[in-house]
């Protein structure tokens, strides 16, 4: 059974700062991967589809695969996970998240639908607009 997981992008306004933080993760290392503290228990039912579903704003905007995840002790001796991401940025149904820490499991029935291909998103929209429009279904 394929289950997700959700996060907080700390320190993204918008989509485009999550583009810019990832890009520099590939140039440097070659791959795109968040770096976490706890280590999800249910990794065998991430890997059969799971993606990381990003909030942003206080709403869920965009998930990516996972594709891998890295156990490792870093140089502190404190335990860690990479979970190494597909780059490929798919943009979903805005969902609220109020704020936590640290990341959450999101069923499959509990996660936003991918937003239609063929829609273009303003980011400059405002977010009562964006709000409106996405409770009428039309994004």
């Amino acid at each position: 059974m394929s289950v997700n997981l959700v996060k907080l992008c700390v320190g993204a306004d918008d989509i485009s700062d999550l583009v810019v933080w990832q890009n520099r993760l590939q140039a440097s290392y070659g791959k795109v991967f968040h770096t976490t503290r706890m280590v999800p228990k249910r990794q065998g039912d991430l890997l059969e589809g799971g993606s990381l579903y990003w909030v942003i704003k206080r709403q869920i905007r965009v998930r990516q695969q996972i594709i891998d995840i890295e156990e490792f002790v870093d140089d502190q001796g404190i335990r860690r996970c990479h979970l190494h991401l597909d780059p490929e940025l798919v943009l979903t149904r805005l969902q609220a998240r109020r704020p936590f820490q640290g990341w959450r499991y999101l069923t499959r029935e509990d996660a936003p639908v991918d937003a239609p291909n063929n829609m273009e998103v303003d980011e400059d929209m405002p977010e009562g607009l964006r709000q409106e429009l996405t409770d009428m279904g039309l994004l």
